[in-house]
């Protein structure tokens, strides 16, 4: 039994929400919680970057993945987003109910 773990960061808080409210909207996603600001350190085009961005932590059944991946690249701003799906195949039973849709709670 197990569940999606997408992640991807974004370059504000709002920006972060929005996606959030708007995976969760449309069912893509159970639940996303959105930590920040985070300090990322990168290299874009050549050049050492920093900036301040806020990580999107999303969990959803296995079967949504690609749906899900496509929905946040559509409404990402990056040129480039930073998109990361992890399979976690140990997971409580009641949550991935949960995750799932199996039990309305």
């Amino acid at each position: 039994m197990s569940l999606i773990i997408v992640t991807t960061t974004l370059p504000s808080r709002e920006a972060a929400e929005v996606i959030a409210t708007q995976l969760v909207e449309e069912g893509l996603a159970a639940c996303v919680q959105v930590l920040g600001p985070i300090e990322s350190t990168y290299r874009w085009e050549g050049t050492i970057e920093r900036a301040k961005e806020w990580y999107c932590h999303c969990k959803a059944p296995v079967e949504q993945r690609d749906e899900l991946m496509a929905r946040i690249k559509a409404l990402h701003p990056y040129e480039v987003p930073e998109i990361v799906a992890v399979r976690a195949d140990a997971v409580d039973v009641e949550y991935l109910g949960w995750v799932k849709g199996l039990n309305k709670n």
